[in-house]
This record gives C-alpha cells, structure tokens and sequence, in this order.
C-alpha cells in the first residue's frame, strides 16, 4: 500500500512505532546522561557565579532531584536530533521529492540552534538574571539562602524554553518551505509577533526594563531571522510548485495526444473491419 493512502489508524501506528524507537533511544541516551551530569554538576557549582553562593539541600531528596534532572536534559539533548528525524520521516511520504532533500538538512541546523540557546541562556541571560537577583537582595538587606535543587531548577527552566524558541529560524524555514507559511503574513503581523515576544521576555527575567529589553532584543533578531530565512524558502516553494504544474501541464497534453492516437487508432481499425 503507498504510503500516502494510509488510514488515520494506520498513521497512528507509524508514529506510534517511530516515537518507540525514540523512547528505546532516549533510554540509552539516560546512561549516558548518568554519567555526564556528576562532573556537568561539578562544572556549573566551580563556576564564578555559583561559587558564590553555598549551595543547601533543604531535603534529603534534593542532590537525587538535581542529578536526575541534569541527566534528563543531558539525554535529551542528545536524542533531538533522532527524535527531528523521525519526525521528518513521518511527514515525507507527503512531500515531493526535493522538498524531501531540502527539509532532510535542516536537521543538523535545528541541533545547533538548540545549543546556541542552552548556551545563550547560560552564559548571558542566567548570569545577568543572578547578579540582579544578588543585587536586590543586597538593597533589601536580605541574606540569601539558595537551596540546591532551586539553583539547578531556576536554571533548567531558563534555559529550556531559550533551546526551544532558538528553533525558530528553522520551523519557520520549514513551513514556509512547504507553502504553510508566507513571509509577507511574517511581516503583516510583526507588531503582534513583537508583543508576544515581549511578553515571554517578561514572564523568563526578571520584573525590570532593561532584564526585559535584553531578553527581548535577542528574540527580535530571531524573528526577523526567520523573516529572512522564511523569504528564501518561500521563494523555493514558488519555483517547485511553478515545475509541478508545468510538469502536470506537460503530463495532461501528453495523455490528451494519447488519447487521441488511441481514438485514431479504433477509427481505423473500425473502418478496416467494415
């Protein structure tokens, strides 16, 4: 059966398998994060920053909690790009041929952009965001006291959502590779998109203009990244669906003249029987 007339059940179990084998990886991806997170730990605790706090366990189960959620990320981090290649496998049986190659390579890009945004939440936005924090505890002459399992949270859900929205440039390159998304709309509602972004760049800084203005500036160079890129691969789609309908064109004239001969073809034979 193709692939293209399967029925919804059917499509459920693909992805159901394809996620399976994702789960089997993200598995084996765990022990690797099991045995990355001690000295990643190690490594965050000798940083300048966090050598400047002592770092408390409010619960017995806190270091547990801490080495299980760096192990989390760890693999998750590494099962991405497998988890974006089924995805993709999933989805091609309704692609054309060249969109198929072309959405294969982007794979690789959304990887890096992931680290990029692990990277940018942890080397500029989480120091930023700590020494505020240090800053107005030492205004409001309050000792901090900051527990183990809230450091590496705090820092978790930073730097998450930054490995996420990173993605842009790439999901909008995708879809407007495919003709689901068209740069002109991207520009249409910019001041909309802006307001979005402002709002994420509120809810993950802190509750001051200038933490804002600099989580957000970032956020814009993306989205008018993604502009750009979305541009390029528009364009791409253009030029694939002009060559489809040519081609569909050519195939119709080409059954037509088909059809014709076969017409010539009866009339003679009719006109040699009688």
């Amino acid at each position: 059966m193709n692939s293209r007339e399967l029925t919804v059940v059917e499509h459920m179990e693909e992805l159901r398998k394809r996620l399976f084998f994702v789960a089997i990886f993200f598995v084996m991806a765990l022990f690797i994060g099991f045995y990355t997170a001690k000295p990643l730990i190690r490594y965050i605790q000798r940083s300048d920053l966090a050598a400047s706090f002592s770092m408390n366990a409010f619960s017995p189960a806190d270091p547990l909690t801490v080495y299980l959620q760096v192990t989390f990320i760890v693999a998750a981090v590494i099962v991405s790009p497998l988890l974006l290649y089924q995805l993709w496998a999933f989805i091609t049986p309704g692609l054309h041929e060249a969109e198929r190659k072309a959405t294969l390579k982007y794979i690789p890009y959304a990887f890096i952009l992931c680290i990029g945004g692990i990277a940018f939440a942890y080397f500029v936005l989480f120091p930023f965001i700590m020494r505020f924090m240090t800053d107005l505890s030492n205004d409001l002459n309050i000792t901090q006291t900051i527990g183990i399992n809230e450091f590496f949270s705090f820092l978790i859900k930073l730097i998450v959502p930054f490995a996420l929205l990173f993605q842009l440039p790439v999901v909008t390159l995708f879809l407007s590779r495919l003709g689901i998304i068209n740069p002109k709309l991207m520009v249409k509602f910019r001041k909309y998109a802006y307001f979005v972004l402002i709002v994420i760049s509120v809810l993950l800084a802190p509750p001051d203009l200038v933490s804002n203005i600099i989580i957000a500036i970032p956020l814009f160079v993306l989205y008018e990244l993604s502009i750009v890129i979305a541009r390029l691969g528009y364009r791409k789609y253009e030029v694939a669906e002009k060559e489809r309908i040519l081609a569909e064109e050519e195939r119709e004239r080409e059954l037509q003249v088909e059809e014709l001969l076969e017409l010539q073809r009866r009339q003679m034979e009719q006109m040699n029987n009688s």
